[in-house]
């Protein structure tokens, strides 16, 4: 899959094209739906290549940042998956005021017409662009008409459920990881490279592997959850293992602390990962965080959310 990272780097040569349009941010089930339907749309008007359109940063994050949604994957991360869902090519806009202030007019023109060669656009129904979000898809049929491409509306209906980024953000902020998972059409995931921590859990019997969350990005709520931890760099390298996962900052012990993931993985006490890169995999809420009042009550809780952890992901 190609990455363009700025209109003039889109091959002059590239030929007619069907285009996907969006944020895509968590690549959901809506997304990976109106994906799908671009390559049979491709299919269906003899063109070869499926562009996706996306942007860097969130327009949100631009223009109203202190509005702006915690993101629920990186813009790596979201390409890796819009290549998963099958798109060919995908043009990141660097998304500025500048960009911000053109009209759809200019957006048509600018990266449809004369960058991607359109024959077909593919968007969801919300679909909204240009300045002021101006343009909707009654502007873009208009256009096709006048400038021989055809555009298609795809609903994200999910049964009675309509999936959206904005759904499974409410998700995780409510800790239903499995919701959020549904949405996806996968579990959610947390990557990072472990840091050092207190120790706290070395010397109670059950050390964690630290990943601070990423400023900005989503994550669940402060809780304990089972999943899987997987290493992603090194000679243990696609290594995957069950976990017990502490996200929050800790309540019972003093002290100002960044919010963290925090990884026992099971029955393991040798591992070290200081500075490697993993992925935290979350499949079950476990319980909500609680301030213990006696290490003794706090030793007697994870002892049991290992029990209930090693119960979930054996089944």
């Amino acid at each position: 899959m190609r990455v363009w990272r700025d209109l003039s780097d889109v091959p002059g040569d590239l030929g007619r094209t069907v285009v996907t349009i969006g944020n895509f941010d968590g690549m959901h089930l809506g997304h990976q739906h109106v994906v799908r339907r671009a390559r049979e749309v491709a299919a269906e008007v003899g063109v070869e290549h499926v562009v996706a359109v996306t942007f860097d940063p969130h327009p949100i994050a631009v223009l109203r940042p202190e509005h702006a949604p915690p993101t629920i994957t990186t813009i790596d991360e979201r390409l890796r998956l819009l290549g998963h869902a099958g798109v060919d090519d995908v043009l990141v806009i660097p998304f500025s005021r500048d960009i911000a202030a053109w009209t759809p007019g200019e957006f048509i023109d600018r990266i449809l017409l004369d960058t991607l060669h359109v024959r077909a656009v593919v968007v969801g129904a919300n679909f909204r662009f240009g300045n002021r979000a101006a343009g909707d898809c009654n502007l873009l049929r208009a256009a096709g008409a006048e400038h021989d491409f055809v555009l298609e509306e795809v609903s994200l209906d999910g049964g009675p459920q309509v999936w959206s980024s904005t759904y499974v953000r409410t998700c995780l902020a409510a800790g239903d990881v499995t919701g959020a998972a549904e949405a996806l059409g996968r579990v959610f995931t947390v990557t990072g490279t472990v840091v050092e921590g207190d120790k706290r859990g070395r010397e109670l019997g059950f050390p964690t592997a630290n990943v601070p969350v990423r400023p900005g990005a989503a994550a669940p709520a402060d809780g304990v959850y089972a999943g899987r931890f997987t290493v992603l760099d090194g000679p243990d390298a696609g290594t995957t293992y069950p976990a017990a996962i502490s996200v929050g900052t800790n309540p019972t012990f003093a002290g100002e602390r960044e919010r963290r993931v925090e990884s026992y993985v099971l029955d393991r006490t040798d591992l070290e990962l200081y500075g490697h890169e993993v992925e935290v995999a979350f499949v079950e809420r476990l319980r909500g965080m609680v301030r213990f009042d006696s290490i003794e009550d706090l030793l007697t809780a994870m002892a049991g959310d290992v029990d209930r952890t090693r119960a979930i992901l054996a089944d």
